[in-house]
């Protein structure tokens, strides 16, 4: 519309559009790499960057018109430019530095993208690209903190989703399990306990045991209520700092299931149904920590915990997630919501996955939104009073009496929250 209404010709404003988006990719990227010219001696910068970029539009387009072999000559050149970069970076710093090349090579087929009209692609992996670039220290830190065996676990978890996911059938296990919709949300579920997992081995606990319970209750907070609660018995200087780490390890729980109720659940229906009563538990949580937190925050040992990639706690999550979601769907088939509702049960297991296996239901239309948000909040609550159950098993008396009446305050406001949130819905628990 805008082309025919300043009078530019249709063709000319395709080039042009192509043009310009190519420049700009090239100068995104480039920019990134004249940044390290303060650091390092710069081969490629940003000029280089914008001209490979509209090198690789110019040449696709060209290839369009005239001859495909214009395209194959001009990414055989550009493929030889990026070896010659190589060999100049080898030769200048003794290093045999390839990022630069292949980024460089990147681009220009970036500009390629372009011309075929694909921007949204082009973009997307632009910015993947220029992120990959600027996050260099960070990430090299990232590889260095893990251990052989983190990586083999991270491996063989994704060997076996991805060789598992294409091979599970299309059509529904019983009308209600998803075999490849199951594998998928395990893998994501997986990944935010992963991300917080190399979090703590990276900064170690050098935040104290404040961070050590956040980052940790990502992981399992039932896991990391359990160690924090162990340490009480021999650490009784840092009673206080433990009672904190345990509040965090719950505001964790609370916020991954609403995330988890997000990813399971793309509409966000069940994840809006279960804001408020969530928020009512993290505002308080949050204020009791603000109110009770004090400097003693030293921790010197490790949070053994476990990494959330290993085969044994992936296939843990899948199992209970798959028998809750058929147990929780043929309850409801057969009890109504009264069904649904009692697997918040699992919460003395696993309340995301309760979360996970409701929020499913709700998505494929097994089970109401409302229904599905109410559980797994209930799910939330049952698993904040069983860590006191955690604590008097695994750690101080000490401990289990100053997390007692604040776990208890927290479920209390939750279920306050609730049951007033499913009046207001017009579906009550009671």
């Amino acid at each position: 519309m805008l082309t025919f209404d300043i009078g530019l010709d249709p063709v000319l404003y395709d080039f042009l559009t192509k043009a310009i988006l190519s420049l700009l990719i090239g100068i995104l990227i480039g920019i990134e790499r004249e940044h390290r010219r303060k650091d390092q001696e710069v081969f490629a910068g940003v000029r280089t960057f914008a001209i490979v970029c509209l090198s690789g539009m110019l040449a696709a387009y060209v290839a369009e018109v005239i001859n495909i072999a214009i395209l194959q000559i001009a990414t055989a050149l550009i493929a030889a430019s990026c070896f010659v970069l190589v060999y100049r970076i080898y030769t200048t710093s003794g290093k045999l530095g390839m990022t630069s090349s292949i980024a460089l090579f990147s681009t220009y087929l970036l500009g390629v993208l372009v011309s075929t009209g694909r921007f949204l692609f082009a973009i997307i992996i632009a910015v993947l690209i220029t992120l990959l670039l600027i996050e260099k220290k960070p990430l090299h830190s990232f590889a260095q903190h893990l251990s052989d065996e983190e990586i083999l676990n991270a491996v063989q978890f994704l060997v076996v989703a991805f060789i598992l996911y294409p091979l599970m059938p299309e059509e529904p296990v019983l009308g209600v399990l998803n075999l490849k919709s199951a594998i998928l949300i395990v893998v994501l579920v997986m990944f935010i306990g992963f991300i917080s997992y190399i979090s703590l081995k990276k900064f170690g606990t050098d935040g104290g045991i404040t961070y050590s319970g956040l980052f940790g209750g990502f992981i399992s907070s039932e896991a990391t209520t359990a160690a924090l609660a162990t340490m009480a018995k021999n650490r009784t200087s840092l009673m206080d700092a433990l009672y904190i780490g345990v509040l965090m390890s719950n505001i964790s729980m609370i916020i991954s299931n609403t995330l988890i109720a997000l990813i399971v659940d793309p509409t966000a229906s069940t994840m809006l149904m279960m804001l408020p009563p969530q928020l009512a538990m993290l505002i308080i949580t949050i204020g009791i920590v603000i109110i009770r937190r004090k400097k003693n925050d030293i921790m010197t040992e490790p949070l053994e915990i476990g990494s959330p990639f290993a085969l044994k706690p992936a296939f843990r999550f899948g199992a209970i997630f798959t028998i809750l979601l058929v147990v929780t769907s043929i309850s409801s088939e057969f009890l109504g919501d009264a069904g649904v509702y009692a697997s918040a049960l699992g919460g003395l297991v696993s309340s995301s996955a309760v979360t996970a296996s409701v929020a499913a239901l709700a998505f494929s239309g097994n089970v109401s939104y409302t229904v599905a948000a109410q559980t797994a909040v209930a799910a939330g609550i049952i698993s904040t009073l069983n860590k006191l159950v955690l604590i008097r098993i695994s750690g101080s008396k000490e401990l289990y009496c100053r997390s007692r009446n604040t776990l208890i305050l927290i479920a209390a406001i939750g279920i306050a929250a609730l049951y007033l949130w499913s009046l207001y819905a017009g579906t009550s628990l009671f």
